[in-house]
């Protein structure tokens, strides 16, 4: 069998399993991600040999430490999917809920109803959670799923989809609910994104040339995930401790996630006291600093500092690289973000409510906060159990997606025999 005919029956599946999903109960549901879960935990020596595979294959391949570390299973991550799967079934259920109920002068009723996107397609990169993330989202909201993870976590994610085979079987679903592509061949993208007959959504999550691509090419609707080029500001009015907290969690927590900062930009009139501070942690993080012609000199005596480029305020570095600018105050680094940030997540460390409102009015951005870091950004912390990806989008959802995300609404009308007159 060719990949297109594959490809072309797992859509057929999908539909029909979609029609069953779309019925089942929230109690169903909720016993499916139980059951998921349970698989997980049987199986962790199982899960933890395959993940050692791919991560041998990945250092074999040349594979940088920062998606190594994407890939890795850690024993908190583990716990992790479990822990998403008991929280997303423990989430209030968005399918069925009818809302904006009004009565109209002809006396019906017309209100909205929640209800599945159908199949959802999703394409990723790296990280095998992601793989129960998707099928616990997509299974509580009523959707069926194709997943087509990275060939450098096959192992792992092939493993993943056996425990979530098992669950479902265990509590009599289809297990086309929530497929695998099994095979690594990159054609499958390419059918897989262009099978409008059978995917009603498709949804990247990776790098930008496989969301470029997928956005470029796809003939299905694309909630797309682009870049994390997240910013911290330290206003004039920050809180010092707060300040230095904040930046350096944002960078330094972990490099290789799509909501760690990237540029920090702080206000000239508190540069000189809070810059060489976090210049000393940086470094002694290993952290490489590229800063503008204010920061080179303010560090000048403190830690070596590269001169950064136009690029290097547009650019997501997934690594420990920081760009630096010291702004004239709010208006410039509003200004700023506006310009380079890929409207990811975006922060503001200020004790003044009147700059803070203002920052999270009129900064263009998924996810904008004030005086907490943008690690915070992501559907777990944000109590969506999980996340399907973070849009960048604004249409047909921003932000993290979570349930919701993953459905629409339909008009419902109730009547009593009305007629159009």
């Amino acid at each position: 069998m060719d990949i297109k005919q594959e490809m072309q029956q797992s859509g057929i599946a999908a539909r029909k399993a979609a029609r069953q999903i779309n019925a089942a109960s929230t109690a169903q549901k909720n016993a499916a991600l139980e059951a998921i879960a349970r698989e997980i935990l049987a199986a962790r020596p199982t899960l933890m040999s395959e993940n050692a595979k791919d991560l041998e294959n990945g250092r074999k391949n040349g594979t940088t430490e920062a998606m190594l570390d994407r890939l890795t299973f850690t024993d908190a991550r583990f716990d992790g999917m479990v822990e998403g799967l008991q929280q997303v079934a423990a989430l209030p259920d968005p399918v069925g809920e009818i809302s904006e109920m009004k009565y109209r002068p002809s006396g019906i009723q017309v209100g909205r109803m929640r209800v599945p996107l159908g199949v959802i397609g999703i394409i990723y990169e790296s990280r095998p959670n992601v793989t129960i993330d998707a099928a616990s989202l997509c299974l509580k909201s009523g959707n069926a799923t194709i997943l087509r993870g990275g060939s450098e976590a096959i192992h792992s994610n092939r493993a993943l989809a056996v425990c979530i085979q098992k669950g479902l079987q265990a509590v009599g679903f289809d297990p086309a609910v929530v497929q695998l592509v099994q095979t690594t061949d990159r054609d499958a993208v390419g059918e897989m994104i262009t099978m409008d007959k059978y995917i009603d959504v498709i949804v990247p999550r990776g790098g930008r040339s496989l969301i470029e691509r997928i956005s470029n090419n796809a003939t299905i609707p694309v909630i797309k995930h682009l870049d994390g080029n997240c910013h911290v500001y330290i206003d004039a009015d920050a809180d010092r401790q707060k300040a230095i907290d904040i930046a350096f969690n944002a960078k330094c927590n972990r490099y290789a996630v799509c909501n760690a900062m990237e540029s920090l930009l702080v206000a000239e009139p508190v540069a000189s006291d809070v810059l060489p501070e976090l210049a000393r942690l940086y470094t002694e993080a290993g952290v490489e600093l590229r800063g503008c012609e204010s920061t080179v000199h303010l560090l000048s005596n403190v830690c070596t500092v590269n001169e950064a480029t136009e690029e290097d305020w547009y650019t997501e570095y997934v690594a420990p690289i920081l760009a630096v600018k010291v702004v004239d105050g709010l208006d410039a680094a509003i200004d700023h973000i506006n310009t380079y940030s890929s409207k990811h997540t975006d922060v503001i460390v200020t004790e003044n409510y009147t700059r803070g409102r203002r920052f999270i009015r009129e900064v263009d951005s998924s996810s904008v906060m004030i005086n907490a870091s943008p690690r915070f950004a992501d559907g777990f912390e944000f109590g969506l159990g999980a996340e399907i990806g973070i849009s960048t989008d604004k249409l047909h959802a921003r932000g993290p997606v979570g349930l919701e995300g993953l459905t629409s609404q339909k008009y419902v009308v109730f009547g009593d025999g009305e007629v159009r007159q």
